[in-house]
């Protein structure tokens, strides 16, 4: 895998997956601009401040990066213990508004990599409904579909991970056939982060204990971090509109 002389943006880069992921990106010759709320803790080329649930923050960051973006990495979060709205605004309507905003940067050959995760696996079950809220196209529009179907607190991560899946799936192939930009997900199971113990607030002990034997353990930010590194590069130049789980074999016992 090489990522020599590509410029990656990475949201999320203060902590866990996002900082691993620029941190690698940089060891396989890329140039990595990072997008957080956060200051970084680490070395990056480049970095914006911004929070990534207001549309203008999004609009004030997307005109200080460069005219040319080979790859975008929306991994940039919060868990289900915050405000639902919160949740909505940064994990879908806010990573779509940024995305569409930098696809205009972004050449022939180019990436685009959401992190979703495991708990996205029951998007069939909602299907018709975010179809919808994907069809809703601006930020402004999505969030007044979801004034008019609110989704519950308790299951707020799981849901807009499912529409960040759905999203995924059903932009990605008219992005690949008309621009050349390939667009994927990455659907991580639980992992060694900063908030690692909200998705056990947000979950139970009785759910996380009932799961506890389905896997070895947790994972590690650098065992999710290759993947998106790789498909950044132009070995993954034929894989589009994917959801790949990175889960230790997780969802597979689900079957």
């Amino acid at each position: 895998m090489s990522l020599h002389g590509k410029t990656i943006v990475v949201t999320g880069t203060s902590s866990g997956i996002g900082a691993e992921v620029a941190r690698l990106a940089r060891f396989h010759g890329a140039k990595v601009i990072g997008m957080d709320r956060n200051d970084p803790g680490l070395t990056l080329d480049g970095f914006v401040k911004a929070d990534l649930g207001i549309v203008a923050a999004i609009d004030a960051a997307v005109a200080q990066l460069p005219a040319h973006v080979d790859a975008l990495c929306n991994i940039a979060g919060v868990p289900g213990t915050a405000d639902g709205d919160l949740v909505a605004r940064v994990n879908y309507l806010g990573l779509r508004h940024l995305t569409e905003k930098v696809l205009a940067r972004i050449p022939r050959g180019g990436s685009i990599v959401n992190v979703a995760s495991i708990l996205g696996a029951e998007w069939p079950l909602r299907l018709d409904l975010h179809k919808e809220l994907a069809a809703a196209r601006s930020f402004e529009a999505g969030a007044a579909w979801l004034r008019d179907h609110p989704v519950p607190h308790a299951t707020c991560y799981q849901y807009f991970k499912e529409a960040l899946i759905v999203w995924n799936a059903t932009r990605s192939q008219e992005w690949f056939m008309g621009k050349g930009v390939r667009m994927n997900c990455v659907a991580p199971g639980p992992v060694f982060t900063p908030i690692l113990g909200d998705f056990v607030t947000m979950l139970g002990q009785e759910r996380v204990q009932a799961d506890a034997h389905r896997m070895l353990r947790p994972g590690f930010a650098d065992e999710i971090a290759p993947v998106i590194a790789w498909l950044c590069s132009d070995a993954a130049r034929w894989v589009s509109g994917s959801n790949i789980p990175v889960d230790g074999g997780l969802a597979s016992t689900y079957l």
